[in-house]
């Protein structure tokens, strides 16, 4: 069974697509088998991973609206760990067309389970904002990525955030939680970061991840060449952050597991 995670922050800037594509990537260096959703409009995460978003031919919306199905719609990408369900500027048509859908909200629930059992790990990218792609993508989750840069700002947006999943998890799916918060754009110099990373550890515990990804000019380099960073720039700072960052996650997962058979 999938684990489904949406990587999401409705504040923008922060690290939310970086995250999503290189996360994508070093859990494919594990061996892992992975689908990247870009539910972005922005169409970031398709750019990102070296796919001209103009020229798709099946894109989310098409999924989303029923016009193809899911395992016609992914793209599998040679050399990068992971697979792609990709995005551009239709995906905006979807926020308004979708109102009109019965059981809205629940439609890429439905959609998921078709590649439910093909792949160990869903990320879905979603949308700096709150709207209904979001909402479908906090249905359909086990847990949200946080992605945040350690500025007051950023704390504010996360208060938001937290505030939609308890409306999300009182009215949808009892089932979301808050799988972690990753600390981006970290410089240790600053002051004002250290001591917003200080406040989250107090805050959130062990929902922050140990892993850390600085400030790097690699990872900002990477995109501009269609290249998760582990490929682009494998013995960069970044890449060795997000696998990581992967490593950790893999690890949650499995005393999430071991934890279950206990309990049983």
């Amino acid at each position: 069974m999938s684990k489904i995670y949406a990587v999401a922050n409705q504040k923008g800037g922060v690290g939310k697509t970086t995250t999503a594509v290189n996360l994508a990537a070093s859990l494919g260096y594990f061996e892992e088998k992975v689908l990247l959703i870009d539910f972005d409009p922005q169409g970031n995460a398709t750019t990102g991973s070296g796919i001209d978003k103009q020229e798709v031919e099946w894109s989310g919306v098409d999924v989303l609206l029923g016009d193809v199905s899911l395992v016609e719609a992914i793209q599998e990408m040679d050399g990068s760990g992971y697979d792609l369900l990709a995005a551009n500027g239709d995906l905006t048509a979807a926020e308004v067309e979708l109102f009109n859908v019965e059981d809205r909200l629940h439609r890429l629930t439905s959609i998921l389970e078709t590649a439910d059992k093909k792949y160990s790990y869903i990320l879905i990218d979603c949308p700096p904002t709150l709207n209904i792609l979001t909402l479908n993508a906090f249905v359909a989750a086990d847990g949200v990525i946080v992605p945040l840069q350690c500025e007051y700002y950023a704390l504010e947006g996360l208060t938001s955030l937290m505030d939609t999943m308890d409306r999300v998890r009182e009215t949808q799916n009892p089932a979301l939680q808050l799988q972690g918060i990753v600390r981006t754009m970290y410089d240790s110099r600053n002051n004002l970061a250290v001591e917003v990373s200080e406040q989250l550890l107090s805050h959130f515990g062990e929902r922050v991840y140990e892993t850390v990804v600085p400030r790097n000019v690699k990872l900002a380099e990477a995109p501009s060449y269609g290249r998760p960073i582990i490929y682009y720039a494998p013995s960069s700072r970044g890449a060795y952050a997000y696998v990581d960052l992967a490593a950790e996650i893999l690890e949650r997962a499995e005393k999430e597991k071991r934890d279950e058979g206990n309990a049983l």
